[in-house]
């Protein structure tokens, strides 16, 4: 990959490497930067939920036909999982379905529980995702109490390890190919763990080759931080 010399581009065109915040939508983000660099033709390169945290890479003007390159990039992840409680959304934001005991359960236990996803699987997607069925998003039908059948998909997780255990919470993390749900793995960890788990905290530190501490926060997004990348 090679970038073009400096920061300053004489086209608004290019990538936008953005720090979303919690509380906000990837569109959201997208919003802001077309308002402040006075252009319509921005998309982003990979949903991030309003609960997840993290790199967002914005396609600038002529970029935009690059999506499906973008979108294919294996991506990088830390997350913070809660033991012994399953949400009907998965995360620390839906209702409270089951409580569980997990005292029991030893660290060992829970390393191996984490590490045993690595590899090529299928995963189901969650209700919370930016998924369509009949032109609805799944998470807006999954905040109405609605849940539909999902297929599962095939993904590859490269890397999946434990980082700190902190009871009930779990500190891991990611490297992934596109399509794997950060919350539906923090799931599966509970279910094999035998007393349910949901994600608390999700931070994308990585897309391809761009990395989160070359990123901005969206409140500074301006022409001088766009890049031109060649692949």
């Amino acid at each position: 990959m090679e970038r073009s010399k400096g920061k300053i581009n004489s086209g608004k065109e290019g990538i936008l490497l953005v720090d979303k915040p919690i509380g906000i939508t990837s569109h959201d983000v997208v919003d802001i930067a077309r308002k402040r660099l006075s252009i319509r033709k921005i998309g982003h390169a990979g949903t991030l939920d309003p609960l997840a945290e993290g790199l967002l890479v914005l396609l600038v003007g002529s970029y935009t036909k690059k999506f499906t390159k973008f979108a294919d990039f294996d991506k990088g992840y830390s997350g913070i999982l809660k033991l012994g409680e399953v949400t009907h959304t998965g995360d620390s934001e839906g209702e409270i379905l089951e409580r569980n005991e997990y005292r029991d359960i030893s660290d060992q236990e829970i390393k191996e529980a984490v590490e045993s996803f690595q590899g090529a699987t299928e995963q189901i997607p969650p209700m919370v995702s930016a998924l369509r069925k009949k032109g609805q998003r799944l998470y807006k039908l999954a905040r109405k109490g609605v849940v539909i059948e999902r297929k599962p998909r095939k993904i590859s997780i490269y890397n999946c390890s434990l980082e700190n255990i902190k009871r009930p919470y779990v500190y891991f993390h990611v490297y992934c190919s596109k399509g794997t749900y950060i919350r539906r793995l923090a799931e599966d960890i509970g279910e094999k763990l035998g007393c349910g788990a949901h994600v608390t905290k999700i931070v994308r530190e990585k897309v391809g080759p761009f990395n989160l501490n070359s990123s901005i926060k969206p409140e500074s997004i301006d022409e001088t931080h766009l890049q031109k990348v060649t692949f």
